[in-house]
């Protein structure tokens, strides 16, 4: 293909490294599966009808067709085996540029993926900007064009740079539509093939998303794309890719090992362009875009994609919905937790960001961390995180509160969970690319027995195999939710200040317990302020609750009352899911309720233990936690 030309001007770079771009292009064609469907291409042109069959003609024989043939020739489906380099199938429609014939000429163009436009003389050249491109403008076409100059044989005397000079820059630096242009002989069957691969790729491979013409640079999307990957490549996390992080970085790409020699010329043509790229640590992260850029320059971005697609980004530049989002069903009264493998991969993660071991994530390391994601989730921020789980006492989210936050948010929004992961780069840890790879570091618990209801409250579910279990705290104001959720993350509310602000909003906290024996759970305690009675009445979210606390001030006469007339409005909990209730402040006289019974009678009346009193100035406290997880 050396007489192609692609959308941007030629430019002396990456010469030195032509036989390797050629190798790894040459791999693609044979070895890639492109899902993109049928490649549909009109050809025109204005004088000489025959010559465009008589191409189409010369691809499929793979020689000159001397015989006479019609003016327009039947439509020619090319199947990938056949001088196409992508799988994808090609369909070539002969078209005529007859007034008589431009209603069918036109209904063609409209349909077209990438328009062929032949030209082959003086006058059908100066159609091409005259006539042929201001009239796919009118009918509102916004496909690639690809440019070819035929008969080459009748102009031996005529370099291809000559041409390219004086005919084709002219023409593409008017009109940005045209992809690339080539040169071409159907008589000596001189880059047919070539011509129809630009065809396919201006379709499979298209330059518009990644490289702007006019201002010599890869455009946005593009950068942040690549961005991502450098950064996922870069396992070590220390802004370079070192060599042996470029050489899994081409298997992976390009399942072809890179030689020495290669990645010697690859820096030397990068430093070329961008002296402090390349260091003794690497190419940095700026190398690696200046690589790309080089390449779409060079009109090599078929490699750029092939890049892209192995990370699963779509021709929008954006990741695969079906890579962020793979098929996960959690059956009903069952749950979603990490497996052994997802536990790993965040613990790894959290080390590598954790850069001054310090043992906590603060928020340049937290920034750092979530670069190749869309940001921390807004399910995270709505729940006040980092506050909503354990840190250190500078603030910064530690180990445990790290996976005690992930393993929340795969209980309540597992397919958050995926997403992430797949941003994170989970899957290039495994040997496998598969987009639904990021399943695996997700285990589905089995379902919740139910044992039917007998009397109210009388009856105890069966042990649970579950890691991660949630309870709902439930009270009237000033009986100490806020209280007990502040010491179940060990940061205590100052209770001296006396002033009390009522929650507004539901949260969650999230903290790991200890059974007896060294068993570990993951333990969510959601404070349903306000919406209380909105939540209770919700069975979805009653489904995911495992045990309803209910709390009152024991030093409050008008505390208890707020529980028995819930329970009442809401007579469906007792079928629910187990209780227990908690008496608070503990450590303040204690005082008669103003109820019909007292909380010990009316926990007699629903079978279920006593109120345990708790005071948050006790050190004591903390087994309330173990009580509610056994």
């Amino acid at each position: 293909m050396e007489e192609a030309h692609p959308r941007q001007q030629p430019i002396d770079i990456l010469d030195q490294m032509d036989d390797l771009c050629t190798h790894l292009r040459l791999w693609r064609r044979g070895d890639r599966e492109v899902k993109l469907g049928d490649v549909r291409l009109p050809s025109l042109a204005d004088v000489g009808e025959v010559l465009k069959g008589r191409m189409g003609r010369s691809l499929v024989k793979d020689v000159f067709v001397t015989s006479k043939i019609q003016a327009t020739l039947p439509q020619i489906t090319i199947p990938p085996s056949i001088g196409t380099p992508e799988n994808v199938t090609t369909t070539i429609v002969d078209t005529s540029a007859l007034p008589r014939e431009r209603t069918e000429l036109n209904k063609e163009i409209r349909k077209a993926n990438v328009i062929l436009l032949v030209y082959s003389d003086h006058y059908s050249y100066e159609r091409v900007a005259l006539f042929w491109l201001p009239h796919f403008r009118s009918l509102a076409v916004n496909v690639p064009v690809v440019l070819c100059a035929n008969k080459s044989d009748l102009s031996k005397s005529t370099s291809t740079d000559q041409v390219v000079d004086d005919e084709m820059l002219p023409v593409m630096a008017e009109f940005k539509e045209i992809d690339s242009c080539i040169r071409t002989s159907a008589r000596e069957h001189h880059n047919i093939n070539e011509l129809f691969f630009l065809c396919q790729k201006a379709v499979t491979d298209p330059i518009a998303p990644l490289f702007d013409s006019k201002e010599s640079a890869l455009k946005p999307a593009c950068v942040s794309a690549l961005q991502r990957v450098f950064y996922l490549c870069d396992r070590d996390q220390d802004g370079y890719l070192s060599d042996t992080e470029i050489h899994d970085f081409q298997f992976k790409c390009f399942r072809k090992p890179l030689s020495d020699l290669d990645l010697t010329v690859i820096k030397s043509s990068i430093q070329k362009y961008s002296p402090d790229s390349v260091t003794e640590k690497g190419i940095s992260q700026s190398g690696f875009i200046q690589l790309n850029k080089l390449f779409a320059e060079k009109g090599r971005h078929e490699t750029i994609w092939l890049i892209l697609r192995t990370f699963h980004y779509t021709e929008s530049l954006s990741l695969h919905s079906s890579f962020l989002s793979p098929k996960f069903d959690v059956p009903a009264n069952s749950s979603a937790e990490l497996s052994p493998a997802g536990y790993r991969f965040f613990v790894d993660l959290f080390l590598l960001h954790d850069k001054d071991n310090d043992g906590g994530l603060s928020p340049s390391e937290l920034s750092t961390m979530f670069a190749p994601t869309p940001g921390l989730p807004s399910q995270w921020l709505d729940n006040d995180f980092p506050s909503c789980t354990v840190r250190n006492d500078a603030g910064y989210v530690t180990l445990q509160g790290w996976l005690a936050q992930w393993s929340m948010t795969t209980f309540l929004f597992p397919n958050i969970t995926l997403s992430y992961l797949a941003y994170f780069g989970f899957d290039t840890s495994l040997p496998s690319s598969n987009p639904q790879t990021t399943t695996l570091a997700l285990t589905v618990t089995k379902p919740r027995k139910r044992p039917p209801h007998t009397t109210a409250g009388r009856r105890r579910l069966p042990p649970i195999s579950r890691t991660v279990l949630q309870a709902f705290i439930i009270g009237a104001p000033y009986s100490g939710k806020s209280i007990l959720l502040h010491t179940f993350l060990g940061r205590p509310l100052n209770t001296t200040s006396g002033t009390y602000s009522p929650t507004l909003s539901p949260s969650t906290v999230v903290n790991t317990v200890e059974l007896p024996g060294g068993k570990q759970v993951t333990l969510l305690l959601s404070d349903l302020a306000s919406h209380e009675s909105a939540i209770l009445a919700n069975p979805s979210a009653l489904s995911k609750c495992d045990i309803l606390i209910y709390t009152y001030d024991s030093s409050d006469p008008h505390s208890f009352a707020h529980i028995p007339a819930l329970r009442e409005k809401h007579k469906h909990l007792d079928e629910c899911c187990p209780a227990m209730f908690v008496a608070t402040k503990a450590d303040k006289d204690r005082v008669t309720q103003d109820y019909e019974m007292q909380p010990e009678d009316y926990c007699g009346l629903l079978g279920v233990g006593k109120p345990l009193h708790v005071s948050v100035e006790w050190g004591s406290v903390q087994e309330l936690w173990v009580r509610v997880a056994e």
